[in-house]
């Protein structure tokens, strides 16, 4: 009996490139369906963003949503606050938002940089059927029961992005570099589900991980959410991997005018020679988070004309 032949996995002609602009682009023409629908039985979904202080980064990021929400036709929400909001302030505005029906979904911008304010506390104000950011613990709790729930928009839009490209987690050695409560905790327990996006087996790496160049090298997808610039090289992957790249990071690039240049948490060129698929940065995970943010509040104004309806 003749032996099966191997096949080859390695990226000859260079790997997939995993548009998340393309993607995100796709997602937002059929919420806008979705929106036209709501419309026309008088529910207008509405996004409510909150940022305390001027981050710069916080400044942009909010920027783009609400950008986002007006070119979808996202009713929205703006409150600019000053570094000198005080807790009870911002509780009182929560409360506020929280019993407004023409808001469905609250995001408060982190880092909060108000006057001793405890941002879990806040978070935790927040209606969960609004939380459309998906921090508040009742949805994680949700989410690691398998219920229907808001998801975390980071995790949430990569496993849409790996779907809609046809490389499905379930079956697949699936191995995440970062533990944060925003992107590798919740995206860990988004692949273990006994679901369509689900049924990978997941291994979280951390600072404290011993031989980690062992573990990326066994994965068939590779997350990187560590938050350091080029953590990840090609030695560190084996052939024919997809990848995942969630990190942001400026590095310094005199020969740019503006001084630096952004790299993810992935050494793209080396990387790159050795996946079958990969995410560029930017492009790849940014997109596909705040289009899932808007289809967040879109699901959230779809089961707010539900109850009414009731």
């Amino acid at each position: 009996m003749k032996k099966a032949k191997r096949k080859n996995t390695k990226a000859t002609h260079g790997p997939k490139i995993l548009d998340g602009k393309k993607i995100g682009e796709e997602i937002k023409a059929e919420l806008k369906v979705k929106i036209e629908e709501l419309k026309e039985k008088g529910v207008v979904p509405g996004l409510a963003v909150v940022l305390v202080g001027d981050n710069p980064a916080s400044k942009v990021y909010v920027s783009n949503k609400r950008k986002t929400c007006e070119e979808l036709g996202i009713r929205s929400f703006a409150y600019d606050l000053p570094k000198t909001t005080t807790e009870d302030e911002l509780i009182t505005l929560i409360k506020e938002l929280n019993a407004n029906p023409e808001v469905h979904g609250i995001l408060v911008q982190s880092p909060i940089e108000g006057r001793d304010i405890d941002e879990d506390k806040i978070i935790e104000l927040i209606e969960p059927n609004k939380d459309v950011d998906g921090f508040h613990p009742i949805n994680k709790g949700r989410l690691l029961n398998g219920q229907d729930c808001f998801v975390a928009c980071t995790p949430a839009g990569i496993v849409e992005l790996l779907i809609r490209y046809g490389y499905r987690p379930e079956g697949k050695h699936v191995v995440i570099v970062g533990r944060s409560n925003i992107v590798g905790k919740p995206l860990a327990t988004l692949l273990v589900q006994k679901s369509e996006w689900g049924n990978a087996t997941v291994t979280v790496c951390h600072t404290r991980t011993r031989n980690l160049s062992t573990i990326t090298k066994s994965a068939d997808i590779l997350v990187a959410a560590i938050g350091q610039p080029e953590f990840i090289t090609g030695r560190m992957v084996k052939e024919g991997c997809v990848v995942v790249d969630v990190g942001v990071n400026r590095v310094e690039d005199p020969s740019r005018k503006s001084g630096y240049r952004l790299v993810g948490d992935v050494h793209f060129d080396s990387v790159a020679k050795k996946a079958r698929a990969i995410t560029p940065v930017p492009g790849g995970v940014g997109p596909m988070t705040i289009a899932m943010l808007m289809k967040n509040t879109v699901k959230s104004a779809e089961k707010y004309l539900l109850s009414r309806e009731k």
